[in-house]
C-alpha cells in the first residue's frame, strides 16, 4: 500500500499537562462537582496557553466523564468523580486502568507495548506517567518498543465524522491534528529517554490502518492485553469556534478488559496470544507507512 503523505507540521501544546493539572483538582474536589469550570479565558490566562490549549484539555476531561455540558456556550459543569468509574470490581475505564499497567510494564529491562487506536490520547498519558519514573529512577527499563496502529489520514472515518447530511471536513481535520498531536507528543516522551543519563535503546513506529477501529487494544509486554470497546454518541463539539454536532467516540470512557498470560485461566492466554496474532498480521500486510508531520518520524 502506498504511504501516506505528510501532514502539515503542528505546534508544540502541553494540554495533557494542563488536563493533568484540573484532573486533580477535580478529584481533590477544589473544583467542587456541581460548580461551573472558569471560562477558557480564564484558564487560557491562568495557564499562559491560547484558547485552543485550553479547548483540548477540557475536551480530555469530558471524554473521562469529569464535564459535562461542555461546549454549548457556557463554562462546562464539574461532575462528580465518584459516578465516573462505576465499573464493575476489578475493571476500571481509560486512563485509570492503563496507566498503573504501563507503568508496571516499564520496571522491565526490555518493554515492548503494541497498540491498536483512533488517536492514542489514553496511551499518551498512561505513557507519561511511566517516563515520569524513568525520570524519578524508579524504572530503569534498557529497551523500549513502540507499535502503534492508527487509521490512516486519508480514508473515510466512521467516527468522528459530521452528522448525517452534513460534509463537514473540519470534524476529519479536527481527528487528524488530534492524532498527529498524540503520535507527536509520544516520539518526544520517549525519545527523551533516549539521551544521559537514562541513555534507553528506543524504538517508536507508527503504521497507518485503511479501516476505522471499533475497539482498542494495548499488548504490554507479551504478557497483558487490554482490550475495549469505543463507545460512540452523536454530541456536540467546538470546532473552529463554532459549534458542530457529530458523531463521535468517548475513548477515555471505555472500559478495559485486561486479560493475562500468567492467568490460570487458559482462555486469557489464549485471547492474550490471538490478539498478537491479530496485530502482527495487520502490522505485516494492510497497514501502510505512517507520517505524522515535518519533523516527526518514527524514531
Amino acid at each position: 500500500m502506498k504511504p501516506e503523505s505528510p501532514a502539515p507540521a503542528g505546534k508544540k501544546r502541553s494540554h495533557l499537562q494542563i488536563a493533568d493539572e484540573l484532573r486533580q483538582q477535580i478529584h481533590a474536589r477544589t473544583l467542587a462537582p456541581g460548580e461551573r469550570m472558569p471560562t477558557q479565558a480564564e484558564l487560557a490566562d491562568r495557564f499562559g496557553v491560547p484558547r485552543g490549549t485550553v479547548r483540548q484539555a477540557l475536551r480530555i476531561l469530558q471524554d473521562e466523564g469529569l464535564l459535562t455540558n461542555a461546549g454549548r456556550g457556557s463554562p462546562a459543569t464539574i461532575a462528580d468523580p465518584r459516578a465516573v468509574h462505576d465499573a464493575p470490581e476489578g475493571l476500571e475505564r481509560g486512563v485509570v486502568a492503563l496507566a498503573p499497567r504501563v507503568a508496571a510494564a516499564f520496571t522491565a529491562q526490555r518493554v515492548r507495548i503494541d497498540a491498536l487506536c483512533l488517536t492514542a490520547e489514553t496511551l499518551t498519558l498512561a505513557i507519561a506517567e511511566a517516563v515520569h519514573l524513568v525520570h524519578a529512577g524508579t524504572a530503569r527499563p534498557e529497551r523500549i518498543e513502540l507499535r502503534l496502529l492508527m487509521p490512516g489520514r486519508n480514508i473515510d472515518l466512521a467516527f468522528p465524522t459530521a452528522t448525517e447530511g452534513s460534509d463537514d471536513d473540519r470534524v476529519h481535520q479536527r481527528w487528524l491534528r488530534q492524532r498527529n498531536a498524540q503520535g507527536m507528543a509520544l516520539t518526544t516522551f520517549l525519545g527523551s529517554l533516549r539521551k544521559p543519563p537514562y541513555s534507553v535503546n528506543v524504538s517508536v513506529r507508527f503504521r497507518a490502518l485503511p479501516f476505522t477501529p471499533s475497539v482498542k487494544l494495548y499488548l504490554l509486554n507479551g504478557e497483558e492485553a487490554l482490550f475495549g470497546y469505543y463507545l460512540v454518541r452523536q454530541r456536540e463539539a467546538e470546532i473552529e469556534g463554532e459549534n458542530v454536532e457529530l458523531i463521535d467516540t468517548l475513548g477515555m470512557q471505555s472500559m478495559l478488559f485486561p486479560f493475562l498470560t500468567r492467568a490460570e485461566n487458559r482462555r486469557n492466554r489464549a485471547f492474550v496470544e490471538q490478539s498478537q496474532l491479530w496485530f502482527d498480521s495487520l502490522w505485516e500486510t494492510v497497514s501502510s507507512p505512517l507520517e505524522l508531520g515535518a519533523g516527526f518520524s518514527d524514531i
